[in-house]
């Protein structure tokens, strides 16, 4: 429905709109669309930072390439520039309505136009930092409710595709186990089981069945999925997530996988640093380290004084220790503002200049082969 809905949209010369809570697929369906009909689709993160000038040049490359440009989160852009875009992309419509060849955009200048053009805007409604769209931009986009997804037919599609024979079996337990966790696990902040941690659990179970094909796929589907959420469960849920585990692949146990070196290591540096390695402490450095080999973004949660600092400083040590060099570049968001944080755009020259985050970034991706980096924001978590 939401490919027949963006389709009709197109030919009235309108844009997109996804809208729907996170994990809905708004995105991923407008890219899929897009690879479908063999078009190229653009994504731009959208921010409180963006104004008219910028995102009238985005709208200019996208007319005169024919592309179609995805804009994320655009309820995030200020009320006061979400007017002067509504009249940016009137003009790019109407041109389009008009089959012209070339059209003089808001600021005068003169471009040349392939029809193939389309916008697509998704918005997350209700979080914090959030706008109203304007009557006038509502107008030029077709509006599309998204609704959860059938989680079970993409878990058994994905466990098909990775080699999973019992990919009928494995899909239904896996989808009522992580109901059961939405239903029972207390309801903390951090806490995902919806679709982007379900896709991060298939990507990594397609490499563990790959690299033991001998192996059992309950014991292999039950060691990735305790292993990639057990770090994030609170001591309260630990056992009840474990007992739901045992209650679905009853008579099935899996031993821990043990890193002798990585351990060896760790307890060498502890003993360097004068730290105590307490017992669960030392789990949690290897949960940070299994956690590292899967994912490229990780949160490190905790109150104050819980060793979070020290154990990414004790687990990066180690891997040098063992083989795999390194780098941390460590800062603190909330000392600086969000321009200097990630760049801002001079208001006179329509220049970019890079923040500080934006810097290590830049240098992390250059640095020397060999060494990883890992950029560390020890700071609050929030939204803005």
């Amino acid at each position: 429905r939401c490919y027949i809905t963006l389709a009709q949209a197109l030919g009235l010369y309108l844009g997109g709109a996804p809208a729907g809570p996170a994990g809905t697929g708004k995105t991923e369906t407008t890219k899929d669309l897009g690879r479908t009909l063999g078009k190229y689709v653009v994504v731009f993160n959208c921010s409180d930072q963006m104004d008219y000038r910028g995102l009238g040049k985005i709208y200019k490359g996208l007319a005169q390439s024919g592309s179609w440009g995805c804009f994320d989160e655009f309820n995030r852009i200020e009320l006061e520039v979400l007017s002067v875009v509504a009249q940016q992309v009137l003009c790019v419509l109407t041109a389009c309505r008009d089959h012209r060849k070339t059209f003089t955009f808001t600021d005068g200048s003169e471009c040349k136009l392939l029809p193939t053009v389309g916008f697509f805007i998704t918005m997350n409604p209700g979080y914090a930092g959030r706008q109203e769209l304007p009557e006038n931009l509502k107008a030029l986009f077709r509006s599309v409710a998204m609704m959860v997804p059938d989680r079970q037919i993409i878990m058994r599609v994905k466990l098909a595709a990775s080699g999973f024979q019992e990919n009928m079996v494995l899909a239904k337990k896996f989808f009522i186990l992580y109901r059961l966790c939405e239903e029972q696990l207390s309801k903390q902040r951090h806490y995902d089981f919806g679709l982007r941690n379900i896709l991060s659990v298939l990507r990594t179970l397609g490499p563990a069945k790959r690299n033991n094909p001998s192996a059992s796929e309950t014991q292999i589907f039950m060691r990735v999925v305790r292993d990639m959420n057990l770090s994030k469960l609170t001591d309260e849920d630990e056992p009840l997530f474990l007992s739901l585990l045992d209650d679905l692949f009853p008579g099935q146990t899996v031993g821990k996988e043990s890193y002798p070196q990585l351990e060896a290591a760790i307890a060498k540096d502890v003993e360097k640093n004068k730290l105590i390695l307490a017992p669960d402490w030392k789990l949690k450095v290897i949960q940070l380290y299994e956690t590292a080999r899967v994912r490229w973004g990780i949160m490190v949660l905790g109150p104050s004084w819980a060793g979070k600092s020290s154990c990414i400083n004790t687990l990066t040590a180690a891997m040098g220790d063992c083989g795999e060099p390194h780098k941390l570049f460590r800062m603190n968001p909330k000392a600086i503002t969000a321009p200097q944080m990630f760049g801002r755009l001079d208001p006179a020259t329509n220049d970019w200049t890079d923040g500080i985050f934006a810097k290590l970034w830049r240098r992390a991706c250059t640095w020397k082969k060999g060494e990883k980096v890992w950029i560390v924001l020890d700071g609050p978590v929030d939204a803005i």
